[in-house]
């Protein structure tokens, strides 16, 4: 397959790039910095962190060393559950700010709807730092219709985008349909399933079919679907660039309906504060 040198306006969603960089468990400072370096020479414009994750400088430094210009890069991270009160949101975004070496973040999120979340708490000082300049999208992460229609009851500013464990078995069609409806961007984390869909019958298949990885079939599958991104986390600069191949696979309706007839579904990412617990 030949290989994306960039983003064209079908690989974005409203300025967002479709494929990013997850971050998660990318703790060991050398390793995070210049995997999110590479990632950006090689053509990503999308990094995607949390302050659970406990690398936002790391993520900071591989942006400060690549050399792509900052208002180029989709940067997004997220404010954890125990800091969801109006002034730990203030108080601790800034502090993601200065932890990642800029002046504002693309999009941030609400990690998960838990904990010291209350809406009516919490979502104020999101549409406060929309405001300030601080961050220019607001967005939820592992919420689900109920929890999307209050917060959009709440928020002045647009939510724009969810951000929910989204693969090949994990479909999650309901939220999809949600997302269209309400012009609300999907973005698919763990979005190979951890390794799960290597093994799947049906992915080998395809992968075999169109001389491509299982990881590449399934970011395809996820980007032909209206309104969703993928961010599969990736370390080594062999799986950034596999993943990063992804964009030039082009699944077929046969492709598309092999997928969708697989019946195995398994949520890799259950804590028991999870909404659907």
């Amino acid at each position: 397959m030949a290989q994306r040198e960039d983003f064209d306006d079908g690989q974005r969603l409203d300025g967002m790039p479709r494929l990013g960089l997850g971050t998660w468990e990318n703790t060991d400072a050398g390793t995070c910095a210049d995997s999110v370096r590479q990632a950006l020479e090689m053509g990503y414009r999308h990094i995607d962190t949390a302050q659970i994750y406990d690398n936002e400088e790391h993520v900071g430094e591989g942006i400060a060393a690549a050399d792509v210009d900052r208002e180029d890069i989709f940067l997004a991270t997220k404010i954890w559950t125990s800091n969801l009160s109006y002034d730990d949101v203030i108080h601790t975004a800034k502090e993601s700010l200065d932890k990642l070496g800029v002046d504002y973040v693309d999009l941030l999120y609400v990690h998960w709807p838990a904990n010291e979340y209350d809406a009516e708490d919490t979502l104020p000082a999101f549409d406060q730092l929309y405001d300030d300049g601080l961050i220019e999208n607001v967005g939820v992460s592992n919420f689900e219709p109920r929890h999307l229609d209050e917060a959009q009851d709440v928020l002045d500013a647009p939510v724009f985008a969810n951000q929910v464990e989204m693969h090949p078995l994990l479909p999650q069609d309901e939220l999809v349909e949600y997302g269209q409806e309400n012009d609300v961007n999907l973005v698919a984390y763990s979005p190979l399933a951890r390794g799960e869909v290597f093994d799947v019958p049906e992915m080998q298949e395809i992968a075999e079919k169109h001389d491509a990885s299982a990881a590449q079939v399934s970011l395809a599958w996820l980007r032909q679907r209206d309104g969703v991104a993928a961010i599969p986390k990736a370390s080594s600069e062999t799986h950034i660039r596999d993943n990063w191949e992804s964009l030039a696979l082009e699944l077929d309706d046969e492709d598309v309906a092999k997928i969708e007839s697989i019946d195995r579904r398994e949520r890799q990412v259950d804590p028991d504060f999870g909404p659907w617990n």
